[in-house]
């Protein structure tokens, strides 16, 4: 039997289960991946929003990123959440040595609107787009770092995502040094049930990449699966409530 995809997850802890760690593990698994974590913050959330953070220390941060390197092995990693500007460069020690691709999603903002990155933490971020094969910004995200001038200036390659913009279709495009852009389009899910998109496509994209696949394919079928989510969500909570990552399938 053909063993699965290594990937390690480094993000917060979602106790409603749609977004962060939560997320991940149900997204790597449901693509055929064997899901790992290191936990950076736990957060006190559902859908109508995060009401408290405890953080955990750097030190425990980048222990269990060594525990998971050194016994398992790591395919791929996707880091989201990262709870302080200490925790991002701990991650950033512990990442440059290892050889394996890497999916940052730069999270500042739940979908919720709750702020999840400070200053110190977003300015903190430099290291990690560096070390990145892939960055992930949404909008407001792409903007908090410069826009594409700044990026094209730091001479990586990112996603930048569509679906915080306006209109009737949804289009990202992916921006690779010295290359020609590649732009999905497709029409929007009109839903509130959106929790948890971008640390899914985040996931899906690493999982893909341990996986062995070429970023762009990586990147096309991560957008299917978020987007099969989306449709199949199950409807729970008063707020932006979690997608249905239990009915879609990797292939």
């Amino acid at each position: 039997m053909t063993q699965p995809p290594r990937i390690l997850s480094i993000a917060g802890s979602d106790s409603s289960g749609g977004a962060g760690i939560q997320a991940d593990i149900k997204t790597i698994t449901m693509m055929g991946g064997y899901a790992m974590t290191a936990i950076t913050a736990i957060t006190v959330q559902n859908t109508l929003g995060v009401t408290g953070v405890q953080a955990v220390s750097p030190k425990v941060v980048a222990g269990q990123i060594a525990a998971c390197v050194s016994d398992i092995g790591v395919d791929a990693v996707k880091i989201g959440m990262l709870g302080s500007a200490a925790i991002a460069e701990a991650v950033a020690d512990s990442l440059e040595a290892l050889e394996a691709p890497v999916v940052f999603d730069p999270v500042m903002v739940a979908t919720s609107g709750s702020v999840l990155a400070d200053a110190a933490t977003i300015a903190a971020f430099g290291r990690l787009m560096a070390l990145a094969t892939l960055t992930t910004p949404n909008v407001p995200e792409l903007a908090a770092l410069g826009g594409d001038g700044a990026m094209a200036r730091r001479g990586i390659a990112y996603l930048a995502k569509g679906g915080d913009a306006e209109g009737d279709v949804v289009e990202d495009r992916l921006v690779c040094p010295g290359e020609a852009p590649v732009v999905w389009r497709a029409g929007r899910i009109v839903t509130r049930h959106s929790h948890g998109t971008g640390c899914t496509l985040s996931s899906a994209i690493a999982t893909g990449l341990g996986a062995g696949l070429a970023l762009p394919e990586a990147v096309a079928r991560a957008r299917a699966f978020v987007r099969h989510a989306l449709e199949a969500a199950p409807g729970f909570g008063a707020g932006h409530g979690p997608m249905g990552h239990q009915a879609v399938h990797g292939d």
